[in-house]
């Protein structure tokens, strides 16, 4: 007798299924060396085993694709550099040169789907703003850690927490992107390290500032 507890696929299951597909075929499409301008929307539905037609239910087009693939991108790396605070259990200076380390990681992994978000934010303002607008949300997530550490008398008041976000945010985020278009990985330890010091005595041992255990 069948369960009564189990229920069937949903329309919205098989609809994740297949653009999970479609997006996981694209990444592997990227890393066997085509650029995203080079990639068709026909190649796209062959190698996932589709038509185009059955594409253009899911997405508008190759642009609506790569917003998603951004998006989902980002959302992972956001998830890692937020768990990280300056006095949590896995915080301080080793801590964040730990988080950096991940970032990175999780950027290697995907080092082929960077360069097309690169590669057509070049031209496409869509995906431009896009991309712009996920590195705001890292911003606002380290402006409120700088605020509660200001308020803690952890670091130093004179330090503009907005400006000093996006200075942290942005620069580290070129260096990531260099460092995995341009270098094998052998050092990344060594990058993250660097990036981490480069916040930690940026904002908590500047001159003059309290001590941080």
């Amino acid at each position: 007798m069948a369960s009564t507890t189990r229920r069937p696929s949903s329309a919205a299951d098989r609809r994740a299924a297949l653009e999970k597909r479609i997006l996981s075929v694209i990444e592997e499409c990227l890393r066997g060396g085509v650029t995203y301008t080079e990639l068709s929307v026909e190649q796209i539905a062959q190698a996932a085993g589709i038509s185009r037609s059955t594409f253009y239910l899911y997405f508008r087009d190759k642009v609506d694709v790569l917003l998603r693939l951004s998006g989902c991108l980002k959302t992972e790396s956001y998830a890692i550099a937020a768990t990280w605070r300056p006095t949590g259990p896995d915080g301080g200076l080793d801590g964040l040169a730990r988080t950096y380390e991940l970032i990175l990681r999780h950027y290697r992994e995907h080092a082929a789907l960077l360069a097309a978000i690169n590669e057509v934010a070049a031209y496409d303002p869509m995906v431009r703003r896009a991309w712009t607008a996920d590195q705001d949300r890292f911003i606002g997530n380290l402006v409120t850690v700088l605020k509660e550490e200001q308020r803690a008398g952890r670091t130093p008041a004179d330090i503009d927490p907005e400006l000093a976000a996006k200075v942290i945010v942005q620069g580290g985020g070129q260096v990531i992107a260099q460092q995995v278009s341009n270098s094998d990985g052998s050092d990344d330890t060594v990058v993250a390290r660097e990036l981490a010091c480069g916040y930690w005595y940026g904002v908590y041992r500047r001159p003059g500032s309290p001590t941080v255990d």
